[in-house]
């Protein structure tokens, strides 16, 4: 039987779908920008089928959090949301481990576009994350930071910082950004799914990044990237079938 509940997590309001089996590991599940806990049921339902308890949380300003802001407003703020969810992402680690729900090292993390790449700074700031899969997500988050200002200057939006606040706030995400620290991995199992026609969040740096840390994986079975050549910002069916089959291969031993 799998069972889903409503609550919250560290004051997080969260989706807890479980799957009822004895000493589970435990999944969070972060949703992409502009989306929300509940449209990624599928994925929990599917982890929960092999054994999982899956935590869906909704990232600041997002789903129950939502302040009704519009997505250019959000847009603003898409840095200051990754960041605070790796910090809430630890918050709710460490009150399911003291209600004895989850054991430190038995934790995964996933997460679909702004989720993805969420998951991918948390690996490079916490090193209790078992294994990780990032679906159209990217570890280089200085590089796509500056990617996405050029962006807003070349359509003519003015970000509402001052040239010294840009500055900062690349210079906090430098904490976060695990392409200038890859040995924070540790060899710890890694998925990447990307579609090569994705245009929201580029393919080729991840996939670059993908190369240079396969060459220090001592375990290579424990590095894994799908590719689909006309995919774009959308992650197919295949690319759920393989986190679940992911996670079932590296969690359950």
């Amino acid at each position: 039987m799998i069972e889903i509940h409503n609550r919250k997590i560290a004051g997080i309001p969260c989706l807890q779908v479980e799957s009822k089996s004895e000493n589970s590991p435990v999944i969070f599940f972060f949703h992409g920008f502009m989306s929300a806990k509940e449209h990624n049921l599928h994925y929990a339902y599917l982890l929960a089928e092999k054994g999982f308890n899956v935590i869906l949380p909704d990232a600041a300003y997002h789903g129950a959090r939502s302040d009704g802001s519009d997505e250019m407003v959000m847009s603003t703020r898409f840095w200051q949301i990754v960041v605070r969810s790796i910090e809430e992402f630890n918050a709710m680690k460490q009150e399911l481990v003291s209600q004895g729900y989850a054991e430190e090292h038995r934790i995964g993390a996933a997460g679909t576009s702004m989720g993805g790449i969420t998951i991918l700074g948390a690996l490079k700031r916490f090193e209790w994350i078992h294994t990780g899969v990032s679906l159209m997500g990217s570890p280089a988050y200085v590089g796509f930071a500056k990617a996405q200002i050029q962006h807003f200057e070349r359509n003519g939006f003015k970000l509402p910082m001052s040239e010294e606040e840009i500055d900062e706030q690349l210079k906090v995400l430098e904490a976060y950004d695990l392409s200038l620290h890859p040995e924070k991995l540790n060899n710890r199992p890694l998925m990447f799914w990307h579609g090569k026609a994705d245009t929201v969040v580029p393919y080729e740096p991840t996939y670059t990044f993908f190369k240079t840390i396969h060459q220090s994986y001592d375990k290579k079975e424990l590095l894994k990237f799908i590719t689909e050549e006309t995919e774009g910002h959308k992650v197919t069916r295949k690319g759920l079938l393989e986190t679940v089959k992911w996670f079932d291969l590296h969690m359950q031993s």
